[in-house]
C-alpha cells in the first residue's frame, strides 16, 4: 500500500518514488526478528503477501523472543533503531531529514493557556460505570471476581483492581503532572483525571469541537487542563479555537513544548489514527516519549495495549486455554471439527497448543489474538509501543503498558466485521465493554501503576522476562482464556452478531 506524501513523519521514498508502507514495515519488522529467528527475518523481506501473512512473523518475534531476557531486549532495540532510521521527516518544499535531525530542529511555538476547575474541591470516588449502575466498594469487588472467574481479565489485574479499592487516597493526583497524547480519546483517561485534581497538560488535533469538550470536561472538575495555544494565534478572544497540536507534523516542537513543563512527567500515549497514519502517529509520540526520557530520568510512560494482538501469556493462562478446548462436548466436537475440516481448517483452531520455555526454565504460550482487517499498520503501531515500554523500563522508567478489552468505541465500531464480530463474542465467552466502563477500569490501572510500588511497572521488581510487563494487569475480555485461536472463530461470531444486530 502506498500513501499520499504528507509533511512531519513519513514513509520513505521507494526507489520507484512511491512511500510503500509494506515494505518499510516488513523491514522493521524483520529487523526484530534478527536476533530471535533470523531465516524469518529473511522471509519477511521476501514475503508477497503481507497484508494476509503479517500475522504468522509477530508470532515468530514474539515465539522467538521467548528465548530469553537478552534476545528479547536485543529485538526490541533493533525494532525501534530501525523504525527510527526508515521513517523520516518531511517538510514542504525540502528533502526529507532524519527524525533525530527533526528532533534537532524543534522549537517551542506554543503558549500554554490554563483551566482550573470550578467543580468541587472533593475527590471524586472511584467507580466503575456498567450497566446503568456505578460499582464501587462491596458491588465493585463483586463484579471484579466475577470478571476473574469468568476468565475476562487475570489474576493481576484483579489483585491490582483491589488494591485500588483498598486505597482510595491513590486517586488524589494533586502532586501529577500527567501528559495526555491524544487527550480526546475514547478510551482515555482524561474525565477521570478532571476528578481527581490532576494536572494535565493535553495534546490533541487542532479542532474547535475536540478542545471545547476537554475544555467543559476541565471546568466542570477539580483538575488543571494545560492547553497548546500557537504563538501566531490571537488569543485575545477565543483561545479555544486556535487551541491543539498535531503529533504527526509538530512532533518536534510538542517534545520541545513539554520540556517547559515541570517534572516528572507522566506521558500516556493514546492517540489513534486509521491504516498507515496510525504508525505515523505512534512514531510521533515515540519522538516525544524518547526526548522527554532523555530529558528526565524521573519521566514515566503509558500506553493502552489492544487485545486483537500477539501477545505472550503465562503458563496458568495458557493451560486454561488449552483445558478450554479439551473439555468441549463431544457433540460440540464433532460440529466444529465437521466445520474446521470442511473449510480447510480455517475455523475453530485452538488458540494455544503449546508451551515454551525460556533460559530460565519459565514455560509461556502464545496468544494471538490478531484480526486481519486491522491490517499490518495497525499491529506495526502497537508494537512500537510495547518496544518502547521494554527499552524505556530496562532504562529505569517507570512504564505502564496494561491490555485493555475490547471496546466499543466509535474507531472500532466503523470496522463492520469487528462490529459484527463484537456482537456476537459473547457466544465465546468474550466480554465486550462500553466505552465508560473501560476508561474507569483502565484509569484505575493507570493510577496503580504509579502509586503501587509492586507493579510490575516499577522498574525494580524483578522479572523472569521482560514480556512480563505485557501480561501483568491484563484486562483482555477472554481472547487469552479463550478455547479457539479468536481469527477462526470471529466469522462464526460476526455471523452471530449480524443475526443479532438485524432481529434484536
Amino acid at each position: 500500500m502506498s500513501q499520499a506524501t504528507t509533511q512531519g513523519v513519513v514513509f520513505p521514498v521507494t526507489p520507484d518514488g512511491s512511500r510503500s508502507t509494506t515494505r518499510t514495515g516488513a523491514h522493521i519488522l524483520a529487523a526484530a526478528l534478527g536476533p530471535v529467528a533470523p531465516q524469518r527475518a529473511h522471509a519477511a523481506l521476501q514475503e508477497k503477501h503481507w497484508r494476509r501473512t503479517y500475522p504468522a512473523y509477530f508470532r515468530s518475534l514474539v515465539e522467538g523472543s521467548l528465548a530469553s531476557s537478552e534476545v528479547a531486549m536485543q529485538s526490541a532495540n533493533n525494532g525501534l533503531d530501525s523504525a527510527w532510521q526508515n521513517l523520516c521527516w518531511s517538510t514542504e518544499g525540502q528533502s526529507d531529514i532524519s527524525l533525530n535531525d527533526a528532533l534537532a530542529k524543534g522549537q517551542n511555538r506554543f503558549t500554554t493557556q490554563t483551566i482550573t476547575g470550578r467543580g468541587h474541591a472533593y475527590l471524586a470516588p472511584w467507580t466503575v460505570p456498567l450497566n446503568g449502575e456505578n460499582l464501587s466498594g462491596p458491588t465493585l469487588r463483586a463484579k471484579v471476581a466475577d470478571w476473574l472467574a469468568r476468565g475476562i481479565m487475570e489474576p493481576s489485574a484483579a489483585r491490582a483492581l483491589e488494591r485500588c479499592i483498598d486505597h482510595p487516597e491513590w486517586f488524589d493526583l494533586s502532586d501529577r503532572t500527567l501528559v495526555l497524547l491524544g487527550a480526546g480519546s475514547e478510551a482515555g483517561p482524561f474525565r477521570w483525571l478532571m476528578q481527581w485534581r490532576a494536572s494535565v497538560v493535553a495534546v490533541d488535533i487542532d479542532r474547535p469541537e475536540v478542545w471545547k469538550r476537554l475544555v467543559d470536561t476541565a471546568r466542570a472538575g477539580n483538575g488543571v487542563l494545560h492547553a497548546p495555544v500557537s504563538v501566531d494565534a490571537d488569543t485575545t478572544a477565543d483561545w479555544v479555537a486556535h487551541a491543539g497540536a498535531n503529533l504527526i507534523t509538530q512532533a518536534p516542537d510538542i517534545a520541545a513544548w513539554l520540556q517547559t513543563f515541570r517534572g516528572p512527567l507522566d506521558i500516556a500515549s493514546l492517540a489513534y489514527l486509521d491504516g498507515e497514519r496510525h504508525v505515523k502517529v505512534a512514531m510521533g509520540m515515540d519522538m516525544i516519549a524518547k526526548t522527554l526520557c532523555d530529558h528526565d530520568k524521573r519521566t514515566t510512560l503509558a500506553f493502552l495495549a489492544t487485545p486483537t494482538d500477539m501477545f505472550a501469556v503465562t503458563r496458568e493462562t495458557a493451560q486454561a486455554s488449552m483445558e478450554a478446548y479439551a473439555a468441549r462436548k463431544m457433540t460440540k466436537r464433532t460440529l466444529q471439527g465437521s466445520l474446521h475440516l470442511a473449510t480447510g481448517d480455517r475455523f475453530f483452531q485452538p488458540n494455544i497448543e503449546a508451551l515454551r520455555e525460556s533460559d530460565k526454565g519459565v514455560q509461556y504460550g502464545v496468544v494471538d489474538s490478531m484480526v486481519i482487517e486491522q491490517g499490518p499498520n495497525y499491529a506495526l503501531a502497537k508494537r512500537l509501543q510495547q518496544w518502547r515500554a521494554q527499552v524505556a523500563r530496562a532504562a529505569g522508567h517507570r512504564v505502564s503498558l496494561n491490555v485493555a478489552p475490547s471496546t466499543t468505541t466509535v474507531s472500532v465500531l466503523k470496522n463492520p466485521a469487528l462490529a459484527a464480530g463484537f456482537a456476537g463474542a459473547s457466544s465465546f465467552g468474550i466480554e465486550v465493554f462500553e466505552p465508560e466502563t473501560t476508561n474507569a477500569l483502565m484509569a484505575a490501572l493507570w493510577v496503580h501503576d504509579l502509586r503501587c510500588n509492586e507493579s510490575a511497572a516499577n522498574p525494580s521488581v524483578p522479572l523472569n522476562h521482560p514480556l512480563e510487563l505485557f501480561m501483568d494487569n491484563a484486562c483482555h475480555g477472554g481472547l487469552w482464556r479463550l478455547a479457539y485461536l479468536p481469527r477462526s472463530a470471529l466469522p462464526i461470531a460476526a455471523a452471530l452478531g449480524w443475526v443479532r444486530q438485524r432481529f434484536n
